[in-house]
């Protein structure tokens, strides 16, 4: 971990803290919630010793990057424009993207905006979705799944931010990490945020200096940010109403792990392994679901990711 390099770089009005190893093509890597660049630490050492640069920035309101306070700062359009601009600034046209979670979500935007920038992209966990016209996208899911869905209680400012203080950061932190996700689980209202009996040990792929880590970044920046992507669902898709109905046209493996809540939705295996999947991205070139795997299948099976990673990217 010592090798790996840190530096700030000004990207689209905002300080963002970006790690990075290696020399040659640049692969940048999207975390997801609630993560940092770290999730990628595994990943940073593997594909720099093959002869890449390995860029994995902190997202907008995450870790060492700037957090403005207003969820209408979390816009599809800030991410993107983050990210176009920390390419821009490592002097590249283009760069192999693998993301996973909010980090996916980010780099299905930036195919749909920029697939210019994408040479191509290695997507973990969140498929991609399109834009639904018949409903908003927190009116849709608390339809589906009630107002105690876990994203219809990140909706109210200051809310989940109380509940989050008042169990602890290593407490909640752990809670999702054990649960693989805080969804699509569905919470009572008199339950906080996470469990209230957090197992232990750690899981198999989470250390101790792992786990301090994250928790001190999340104490010290908190959880306004990350819940603000959550927060601009809503205007997302009011600002992306011209974009419906347009395929990716980047080249795409998906990756997913078959214990992994957003893969064991209802409806989501059937859109993945049915023609919807392939219709929304023409050149999807591969589905692979991985056993015994929950939602951080990048930390999980950190050898396993390498390889597809590194299998994938080398044809293009």
């Amino acid at each position: 971990m010592d090798s790996i390099e840190h530096r700030t770089v000004r990207v689209n009005g905002i300080n963002m803290h970006v790690a990075e190893k290696g020399t040659g093509p640049v692969v940048l890597f999207l975390h997801g919630f609630p993560e940092l660049w770290y999730t990628w630490r595994h990943q940073i050492q593997a594909v720099a010793e093959q002869g890449y640069h390995a860029v994995a920035p902190d997202l907008r309101g995450y870790g060492d990057t700037d957090s403005p306070p207003s969820a209408t700062n979390y816009t599809c359009f800030h991410l993107v424009g983050d990210v176009v601009a920390l390419i821009d600034s490592l002097g590249e046209e283009q760069v192999y993207l693998v993301a996973t979670d909010w980090g996916a979500m980010v780099g299905w935007y930036l195919c749909l905006f920029r697939p210019d920038k994408v040479k191509a992209y290695v997507c973990m966990s969140v498929a991609y979705s399109p834009r639904q016209t018949w409903k908003k996208p927190v009116e849709a899911l608390e339809s589906v799944f009630g107002d105690d869905f876990y994203i219809c209680r990140f909706q109210e400012p200051g809310v989940m931010e109380a509940e989050i203080k008042s169990y602890g950061t290593e407490h909640v932190l752990l809670s999702i990490y054990y649960e693989t996700r805080p969804g699509p689980i569905r919470l009572p209202k008199s339950e906080p945020f996470g469990s209230k009996n957090t197992p232990s040990p750690l899981p198999h792929w989470l250390s101790e200096e792992d786990l301090n880590y994250n928790v001190q970044k999340f104490r010290q920046k908190g959880f306004t940010g990350p819940l603000n992507y959550y927060r601009a669902l809503d205007l997302n898709w009011e600002l992306t109403a011209a974009w419906a109905g347009v395929q990716i046209r980047v080249p795409v493996i998906y990756v997913v792990g078959e214990k992994d809540p957003v893969y064991t939705t209802p409806g989501a295996k059937t859109y993945v392994h049915g023609s919807g999947f392939k219709t929304d991205v023409p050149l999807l070139r591969q589905v692979v679901l991985l056993e015994d795997t929950g939602h951080f299948l990048n930390q999980e099976k950190p050898q396993k990711i390498n390889d597809i990673i590194l299998d994938f990217i080398k044809n293009f």
